[in-house]
Parts: structure tokens; C-alpha cells; sequence
């Protein structure tokens, strides 16, 4: 691929990024929509965090690894617990990379 295709393809898919959520902003901004769609839409980044997360807990390399020895679950769990009694997203991430860093330095093997 030449360095001119390289760079027209990542200015288009820039260009197409943009319009897709300016669209949404600038249609928002004229439409209401239905109160059930809001409360729906509220939802949205949570499901696509999880979507986005739990693979990354519970598969390595394409196999399922859910056991004592996964640090990433471990790690995630750790996080989930921070999480429910904390309810602060700060905390959440700081301790979940905190528990997933110190897991990977004592190389949890059991």
C-alpha cells in the first residue's frame, strides 16, 4: 500500500467517524425522542464497555480460561468488587490495574 492510499484511507474513515456522530448530534438537537428510547439509550456505553471487557477476561488466544491462575479474571473481580462498593470509576480502574499488575508480578500459578 502506498503511503498516499494509506493516508486517503485513514482521512476517510476520519470523515466517516465524524459525519456518523455529527449526525446523531445534530439530529438529537431537533428530534425529541420517546422518554423509553432515552432510558434505553442511558444503558448503551455500559453494554458496550461489557461487550468489550469480558472477552478479554475469560479468553486467551481463542480458548475459554476461566480458572485461579487467569490474572485477568482474578483482576476483573477485583475491579467488580471496587466497583460495587466504591461506585467510583476512578477507584474502579485504578484498583483493577493495580490487582492486575501485582497478579502478573508474583506470577500466580496455582
Amino acid at each position: 500500500m502506498s503511503p498516499l492510499t494509506l493516508w486517503l484511507t485513514i482521512a476517510g474513515a476520519g470523515a466517516v467517524t465524524f459525519a456518523l456522530r455529527l449526525s446523531f448530534i445534530a439530529l438529537l438537537g431537533r428530534i425529541e425522542i420517546p422518554p423509553f428510547l432515552g432510558r434505553a439509550l442511558r444503558f448503551v456505553p455500559a453494554a458496550v464497555l461489557t461487550a468489550v471487557v469480558i472477552p478479554l477476561l475469560f479468553y486467551e488466544n481463542g480458548a475459554l480460561d476461566v480458572w485461579l491462575g487467569n490474572e485477568r479474571l482474578l483482576a476483573g473481580l477485583a475491579a467488580a468488587l471496587i466497583a460495587w462498593r466504591t461506585r467510583s470509576v476512578l477507584f474502579t480502574i485504578g484498583g483493577g490495574m493495580a490487582a492486575l499488575w501485582t497478579l502478573q508480578a508474583i506470577g500466580l500459578s496455582l
